[in-house]
């Protein structure tokens, strides 16, 4: 694998980015946990977690290598992250599976190669019963995939999604002070977090990241929804059947403690 050359040969793969897939990071287009996501790879869900290494091959098809060097990739993502030029070769003994296709979409190519595209089936694969190359969601349409990503990036964004409720505090949807009825699908999501304390979720379905000062947050899913919060202000909530919607959870009297019994039980980066 080569992320600095300007061309590549038949055998190489041009790195143009990587991912974690790990039980506390993983990319949300997957699914909802980690032994979701893994499923859709096709790789088990061991702890330890994986690198997913995104690129095009010498015809310029694309390619998800997955390796399990993940430090090799968590650094990697860090140089770039930082605007620093890295090296991202993992070595052939650290990978899992070649998978065609990319899971996300990327807005870059390999120079002095075709168009990404994805690669041809080999003879005989169809008989196989081998699956289709991966691919980004539509976003023309919503669905789980959408809403999970959406909520990714309300997370990213925090402080402009918060700003656009300046000067306002949402009610409390989780119905303990607020001034009306709340948002019914709002309290199926509060109810199943609060059953998540009870009954722990698959690895992954609630995941405690890295924000300003002592504030942690939070990302959660669920059949159906996505719940993002900050454990020292308020929450968010999309729904598959609210397409685009994001609702606004305020802290109320009871939010507060949720989410830090959420943040105790949540998986967190090593």
């Amino acid at each position: 694998m080569t992320g600095t050359e300007d061309s590549v040969d038949d055998d190489a793969l041009y790195v143009l980015t990587a991912a974690l897939l790990t039980p506390a990071r993983f990319p949300a287009v997957l699914g909802d946990d980690y032994p979701e996501a893994c499923a859709a790879l096709g790789v088990d869900p061991y702890d330890r977690g994986y690198g997913l290494v995104m690129g095009q091959d010498g015809d310029g098809a694309r390619w998800t290598v997955v390796v399990d060097d993940v430090s090799l990739v968590a650094v990697a993502i860090a140089a770039w992250d930082c605007g620093m030029e890295h090296d991202l070769s993992p070595g052939e003994q650290t990978v899992v599976c070649a998978l065609p296709g990319w899971p996300v979409a990327l807005a870059v190519a390999a120079p002095g190669v075709p168009a990404p595209h994805d690669p041809e089936p080999e003879p005989g694969s169809e008989e196989d019963g081998l699956r289709p190359p991966l691919a980004p969601p539509d976003t023309e349409t919503w669905g789980p995939a959408q809403r999970r990503l959406g909520a990714d990036g309300i997370a990213l964004q925090w402080t402009v999604w918060r700003e656009q409720l300046h000067g306002r505090e949402p009610r409390a949807a989780d119905g303990d002070s607020a001034p009306a009825p709340a948002h019914d699908g709002v309290r199926r999501v509060l109810k199943e977090l609060r059953g998540y304390l009870d009954s722990p979720p698959p690895l992954g379905r609630v995941r405690s990241g890295f924000a300003p000062g002592e504030a942690r947050t939070l990302r959660a899913d669920g059949p159906g929804w996505s719940f993002v919060a900050r454990t020292d202000d308020m929450a968010f909530v999309l729904l598959d059947e609210e397409p685009g919607a994001v609702l606004p959870v305020g802290r109320g009297a009871e939010l507060p403690e949720l989410l830090k019994a959420l943040d105790d039980m949540a998986v967190r980066p090593a």
